[in-house]
């Protein structure tokens, strides 16, 4: 039977047991004795007794059975996954941010402290080494964003002086020009950064209205539409201008091979030869004399007419004409007046008056002379090009 009471030397002699065997635990040496473990635990706690410590530790431990090693095994897994959870949930607003990769980075950085970089890595699907590297490259990238973003406040600028027309190569040229060492691949990333672009181009409507009975002149260009000097060779068009009610204005245009410069110009709201000959009027009075000069045009009623001829023996041009149906007619003048519309319609379909399509031209067919830059001059104005070739003339006045 198991006592009761026990008396002051029987617990000292468990107590003093227990401290013995460091192997054992309570459970066992209270066991042996036939008592409560609780009550021998108790007795070792009001003795104060205590084992030599390390000795415990060795006894080796009884290995896990497989049922508690899976146990183990799956409690550590689903913590694992409960981890992984809580770092793609928070790392889920910084991935709609722009650049992923860098991102990733970001949240890696800010969130190592307290799941390690290993882990982060491991998870968000990025190299430890890369993040490494973008770490340490912290201040050079800080650097050319600050450069980035005051490229960037030069090339608003630019666009903005331009109407919003001017893309990558005008930009590059301007910039340039004002002292700025600048790379044409720099400023395209910078411009697509800030969501700018130039003014591209549309399809042209034709115009030319040929007459078959009218008389053809020589083709004296043979499709060489350049020339070595300004005042030697110019070409001849016409393009409609789209206003509000289906109605249109016409613009004719005489520009020269050499220079790109828009010489002389007239506006109507006819195609008739008036048209055409008050263009050559007004080239005639921006470069004092035109004679010996030859003028290519297409095969368009205009330019076939008797007034036209008329007008140009006066002046001393010789006319010249590509074969009927030659899309080498066009082939400078279209792509020098093409962007009059696009550049100050800007994406609309018509003007809303003849007088605002007038204004824009005024202002438009001046600037191109005197300041819009021209890929084939170099990027520079027709004006620029011919002051540095020694032309002086510097006016153009419109015939009408």
């Amino acid at each position: 039977m198991v006592m009761k009471h026990y008396p002051p030397e029987f617990k000292a002699d468990a107590v003093a047991l227990y401290e013995s065997r460091p192997e054992a635990t309570i459970r066992s040496v209270a066991a042996d004795l036939g008592v409560n473990p609780e009550m021998l635990r108790n007795w070792v706690r009001a003795a104060g007794a205590s084992r030599p410590r390390g000795r415990r530790a060795e006894v080796p431990a009884e290995p896990p059975t497989p049922l508690e090693a899976e146990n183990a095994a799956l409690r550590k897994k689903v913590r694992e996954l409960e981890e992984e959870r809580e770092i793609l949930r928070k790392a889920a607003k910084y991935f709609g941010r722009g650049d992923a990769l860098v991102n990733r980075f970001q949240f890696v950085a800010d969130h190592q402290r307290r799941f390690g970089v290993k882990r982060l890595c491991s998870i968000l699907g990025i190299a430890r080494s890369s993040f490494y590297y973008w770490r340490r490259t912290t201040a050079d990238r800080a650097a050319r964003q600050a450069a980035d973003a005051r490229l960037a406040a030069r090339i608003r600028a630019v666009h903005r002086e331009s109407d919003g027309t001017y893309g990558v190569p005008r930009i590059t040229a301007e910039l340039r020009e004002e002292g700025e060492r600048v790379n044409h691949k720099r400023i395209a990333r910078v411009m697509r950064s800030i969501n700018l672009a130039g003014v591209r181009l549309r399809r042209r409507h034709r115009t030319t209205v040929t007459d078959p009975a009218a008389a053809k002149a020589p083709d004296l260009i043979g499709r060489g539409f350049t020339a070595s000097e300004p005042n030697t060779k110019y070409v001849g068009d016409i393009t409609y201008l789209p206003v509000e009610s289906g109605k249109f204005l016409y613009l004719a245009t005489v520009i020269d091979l050499a220079s790109r410069r828009l010489a002389g110009w007239a506006i109507a709201d006819h195609m008739r030869t008036e048209l055409v000959t008050d263009a050559l009027a007004a080239a005639e009075r921006c470069r004092g004399s035109l004679a010996g000069a030859v003028i290519h045009t297409d095969h368009g009623a205009q330019y076939t007419s008797h007034a036209f001829a008329e007008a140009c023996r006066r002046a001393g041009v010789l006319q010249s004409m590509s074969a009927i149906g030659s899309s080498a007619d066009n082939a400078l003048a279209d792509p020098s007046t093409r962007p009059f519309k696009r550049e100050t319609l800007q994406g609309r379909k018509s003007w809303s008056s003849e007088r605002e399509a007038r204004l824009d031209a005024f202002r438009w067919l001046h600037r191109y002379n005197t300041r819009r830059r021209h890929s084939r001059l170099g990027q520079r104005s027709p004006i620029a090009y011919e002051a540095a070739s020694g032309t002086t003339s510097t006016t153009l006045t419109p015939a009408a």
